[in-house]
């Protein structure tokens, strides 16, 4: 009986080691740092509609994921060897455009699941590009905001900006060129916001 037992007992082990549950992740993960940060405070009590909400962007399915994309080509997309993500860009561009709305505005930021607590501003939209353009070996940042101010003002705009990539397209160029651009975009949203 114990002769059939163990191969039963062993056979997950021995499988175990053979067997990997998504990609390997790289030594080092990319993220996004703001150009300008809000500094240290004791905390403030808001005044009615000073917060103001900013909600993940929506984003293609190119952008679904943690790799960095590279358009080659009219249709066609490869990503950056080696280069990912700490998080999706979607929630690594909202925590930039809060964090820059901040330091540039001197008006706090709340994120999605605080939102019902003011009746401030509430900014969304949707990233279509952030990645590399091959092309021009440039970094591309594109942001359509939409901004309710107040009652039912809705406004909407395009942002982008562009980045030369320096050197050969890898993890570290085009993390660094990615990062100017977003943060371009971030000041231009965030003057507006402040407007």
């Amino acid at each position: 009986m114990t002769k059939r037992v163990l191969p039963l007992i062993a056979l997950p082990l021995v499988l175990a080691g053979c067997v990997s549950f998504g990609a390997k992740v790289p030594p080092q993960l990319l993220r996004l740092t703001p150009v300008t940060e809000a500094p240290a405070n004791s905390g403030v009590v808001l005044a009615k509609g000073m917060a103001v909400s900013v909600s993940f962007p929506s984003a293609p399915v190119e952008l679904s994921n943690n790799r960095v994309p590279v358009r080659v080509g009219a249709t066609e997309v490869a990503y950056v060897k080696d280069a990912q993500w700490i998080d999706a860009p979607s929630h690594i561009f909202r925590d930039l455009l809060a964090e820059t709305i901040t330091a540039r505005t001197g008006r706090p930021t709340l994120t999605p699941r605080d939102a019902a607590l003011t009746s401030g501003p509430r900014l969304g939209g949707r990233i279509s590009e952030f990645g590399i353009d091959a092309s021009g070996n440039q970094a591309s940042v594109v942001y359509d905001a939409t901004l309710v101010r107040s009652g039912d003002q809705v406004e909407t705009r395009r942002f982008e900006a562009k980045a030369p990539v320096n050197g050969k397209i890898d993890e570290s160029s085009a993390g660094a060129a990615i990062n100017a651009a977003a943060n371009d975009v971030a000041a231009q949203v965030a003057d507006w916001v402040g407007r």
